[in-house]
């Protein structure tokens, strides 16, 4: 594959900031960028963020219409390094464990299964009832790696950026996609004071 690509899935959980950082992260590296928003993404866009869609759009290569499966993400034969799904709803997850490809969402993460490419999860929801529970496993055992956007506070986030930063960066490393400057476990020198107290 001469092309790196890469898929960016936003869907209607809480959390649309999540994509727009992925998609803001990727842009200035050399990676194909291809996006694909549910309805309810474009409903938590508007209720949870100032961006406007075309400034979304604008940071992708390509974008692609939830209800158009016969785009290229709907064939394995598509090369791709795999799918970011961020957020990723309770319903987006409940259709890609049991393969219900009714939109081009869930369509390309079931073709990324399929063909053994890396499907990463950031589920949003809380609590979980069991059916949630089921499907993450159900995910995890076709291949997809489930990731709650979970902050990590050994970085010192100063602002939620830095938060939704650390997240969105951390599950790009596991398509080995590293962001500059990402704080990382054991960056920062912690002084015997800070040991004590």
């Amino acid at each position: 594959m001469t092309t790196r690509r890469i898929i960016i899935g936003i869907s209607g959980a809480s959390g649309f900031q999540y994509g727009v950082k992925a998609l803001e992260l990727l842009k200035p590296m050399d990676i194909e960028v291809h996006l694909v928003m549910s309805k309810g993404a474009e409903v938590t866009r508007a209720m949870e963020t100032d961006y406007t869609r075309q400034q979304v759009i604008a940071l992708a290569d390509q974008v692609h219409a939830i209800g158009n499966l016969g785009a290229t993400l709907s064939s394995g034969s598509f090369k791709t390094m795999g799918m970011l799904i961020a957020p990723c709803s309770m319903n987006s997850l409940g259709c890609i464990a049991h393969s219900l490809t009714s939109n081009l969402l869930t369509r390309a993460a079931d073709v990324v299964l399929k063909e053994r490419r890396r499907l990463v999860l950031m589920v949003r929801e809380t609590p979980l009832n069991l059916s949630h529970i089921n499907n993450m496993r159900t995910v995890t055992e076709m291949g997809g790696i489930i990731f709650p956007p979970v902050p990590a506070f050994y970085q010192r986030p100063k602002s939620l950026d830095d938060i939704v930063t650390h997240s969105v960066g951390r599950a790009l490393d596991l398509f080995d996609l590293p962001v500059p400057d990402l704080p990382r476990w054991g960056d920062r020198e912690i002084t015997d004071q800070e040991q004590i107290s």
